[in-house]
């Protein structure tokens, strides 16, 4: 049996990141997909949290580092936030995809993401 795979996808954070000084002026709205896969299916047989990754203490856990900072690439942020999670949370691999919806680019486009895995 493998272990469950935790998901909280569109995770809305404001901060001040970026590399334009208005953006770490001005600030702006990011959305966070994070993928934990669990190092254990103990969870699925005891019905209690304690065996479980607690999805709402890792939710709290993206927005504190999502406002630190501030960084000037999306891969810094996602980085700095998998490294955190992949060591804090009983799990094998964590993935961490950064949207940043508000980028400065000067053609329509729906979104910008980076994407950061660690086993």
């Amino acid at each position: 049996m493998s272990a469950p795979v935790v998901e909280i996808v569109g995770l809305e954070v404001f901060a001040h990141h970026g590399v334009h000084a208005h953006e770490r002026r001005n600030g702006q709205t990011f959305l966070f997909d994070v993928r934990l896969e669990c190092s254990s299916s103990d969870a699925e047989r005891s019905d209690d949290l304690a065996d479980a990754v607690d999805y709402g203490a890792v939710a709290n856990r993206v927005v504190e580092l999502a406002r630190g900072g501030p960084y000037d690439l999306l891969e810094r942020l996602a980085a700095v936030i998998a490294d955190d999670l992949v060591v804090g949370y009983p799990v094998d691999a964590v993935t961490v995809t950064v949207h940043k919806p508000q980028a400065p680019i000067p053609h329509p486009f729906a979104d910008v993401t980076v994407t950061v895995r660690r086993p």
